[in-house]
């Protein structure tokens, strides 16, 4: 094990104190190579004005977030363990308790949001106001599974290795699964598969990406953890050269970089720069199956690996200090200096008509700056309004008053106006359209990713506009561009109650336009 990539916390030796110190860790701060791969987009000669304007204020975000106050991401995400034991490790107690009780502490005490619902019955679910429970795998650093990574394997004897995860919903909704045969192993098909996949994922979970895809697996359950593990860093040093056990491809990786930087989606509003890097793994595979996953890690890439010993707990390093970084004063000051000719303000406190006509003339790729009040509301209100029109045939009225963002921000931290605050992902709304349009609610909607043909068209029908602003910089939008907000509707939703949010100069890119022309459409 490198331990120059590590912090020695000596004073840490019990299962609840890693969970701890690795969320709370993770959860605002960035490792330096995921940091350096922003840098790096944001620098690249071919990048777009539009990656450069992305990358910036993820960076910028990056530096917010490190002062420990607003997490990265308004998804502070499912927490997620893997740990492996080496040898003779013991821990005292029931070590999956220990875990869960860190990272319950971890969403309590810093402001994170809970994302997690509980069943009631089969279809009504609760939001149980802890994130739990956390998703836990401990196995044994020779287990077979899944390829043990390397800083398992060279960590010292009788120790346990972790990789701890905040894996959000945008990002785990684009994992993809075929069960396949043999058949798809030549050059040709599986180039074309991933080609297909790639593009498939469109924007909605936050790039610039870390891509992962793994072919084979003696089981579908052994690809997709291997798929899980690769998208959180778990094989940075598993070796190129052909084995039984499992070995990255780098010549598809390559390819899977090319097919990325030519789909035009670029860092979310058009370029190249839509990943960071990818990841190629091939496993073993029964003869009669192969099973194929593609994933992605989004922007807030938050992995952590840790390795607890006798002497304590090794913690991967994180940058305390983003701007410190060789590079970052000249991605966040030095890009996007170029603004659109497009780019106007618009307010939205003089009512939904007025917004609309500010609007009026806006093409898909203009730029926005958005002021005044808006509406938050995501899946959860979008049922109860088509709940209340299936029985009533009506909707909230304030519903038609605002533009909607589809929102669900991070608990408020003490003194702060608001928690980490961003766009989920826009697609799951689509299925309103008509139902809300029609009634004059969702005129004006702002979220993040591409959106279906359903949607595109409604905003013809009904002149209607769908802005995207970038995903990914949750801490930058609350601590910037949010001056106020209050509960209007469902408090009981927790994260996904209706709230009345004011917002100055807000960063936004018109996607689709009252006529029904699609931004990623003519990609």
């Amino acid at each position: 094990m490198n331990t120059e990539n590590f912090d020695l916390l000596t004073e840490t030796k019990t299962l609840k104190d890693t969970a701890e110190q690795a969320f709370g860790r993770l959860s605002f701060t960035f490792t330096k190579e995921h940091l350096e791969n922003v840098i790096k987009a944001a620098l690249s000669p071919d990048a777009s004005d539009n990656d450069k304007h992305v990358c910036s204020c993820i960076l910028k975000n990056a530096q917010v977030a490190s002062e420990g106050v607003f997490p990265l991401c308004q998804d502070t995400g499912i927490a997620n363990i893997f740990g492996w034991k080496k040898n003779k490790f013991v821990s005292e107690g029931n070590e999956y308790s220990q875990l869960t009780e860190g990272a319950k502490k971890v969403y309590d005490e810093r402001k994170l949001r809970f994302s997690t619902t509980v069943p009631k019955n089969f279809y009504d679910e609760f939001d149980p106001k802890n994130n739990m429970p956390a998703q836990i795998s401990i196995f044994s650093a020779d287990c077979g599974l899944a390829p043990t990574p390397d800083f398992v394997k060279s960590a010292p004897e009788d120790s346990m290795g972790f990789i701890f995860c905040a894996k959000g919903g945008g990002s785990s909704n684009k994992t993809s699964f075929i069960q396949g045969t043999k058949a798809f192993l030549t050059k040709e098909r599986f180039s074309a598969l991933m080609k297909e996949q790639l593009e498939h994922f469109g924007t909605s979970a936050c790039p610039p990406y870390t891509i992962a895809i793994v072919a084979g697996g003696l089981s579908p359950e052994q690809n997709l953890l291997t798929l899980k593990l690769a998208s959180m860093g778990a094989y940075s040093d598993m070796t190129y050269e052909p084995n039984d056990q499992g070995f990255r491809d780098k010549e598809l990786e390559e390819l899977a970089m090319k097919i990325a930087s030519e789909s035009g989606y670029g860092a979310q509003f058009g370029g190249t720069r839509f990943a960071l890097e990818a990841v190629v793994v091939r496993l073993p595979r029964h003869g009669a199956s192969c099973p194929i996953s593609f994933g992605v890690s989004c922007s807030a890439h938050r992995n952590l690996k840790a390795v607890l010993t006798k002497e304590g707990l090794y913690l991967e390093k994180t940058v305390a200090n983003p701007s410190e970084l060789p590079g970052y004063e000249e991605a966040v000051m030095g890009t996007s200096k170029k603004t659109s000719a497009s780019e106007k303000t618009v307010n939205t406190n003089d009512g939904m008509k007025s917004v609309l006509e500010q609007l009026a003339g806006c093409r898909p790729g203009d730029r926005v700056l958005l002021s005044g009040k808006i509406l938050v509301a995501r899946d959860a209100a979008h049922a109860r309004w088509q709940k209340m029109i299936d029985s009533e045939g009506k909707i909230p009225e304030y519903a038609t008053k605002y533009p909607i963002c589809y929102a669900g921000p991070a608990r408020t931290p003490d003194g702060k106006v608001i928690g980490s605050f961003g766009p989920t992902t826009a697609g799951r709304m689509d299925v309103y359209a008509e139902s809300l349009m029609s009634r004059g609610a969702a005129l004006v909607t702002l979220a993040k990713g591409n959106r279906s043909k359903q949607w595109t068209q409604a905003c013809g029908n009904f002149g209607a506009y769908y802005l995207g602003t970038p995903g990914g910089i949750a801490a930058l939008i609350a601590s910037e561009y949010i001056l106020s907000q209050e509960v209007l509707d469902y408090e009981d939703l927790g994260m996904e109650a209706v709230r009345l949010v004011e917002v100055k100069n807000l960063p936004c890119f018109v996607i689709t336009d009252n006529k029904g022309q699609d931004f990623y459409a003519s990609l």
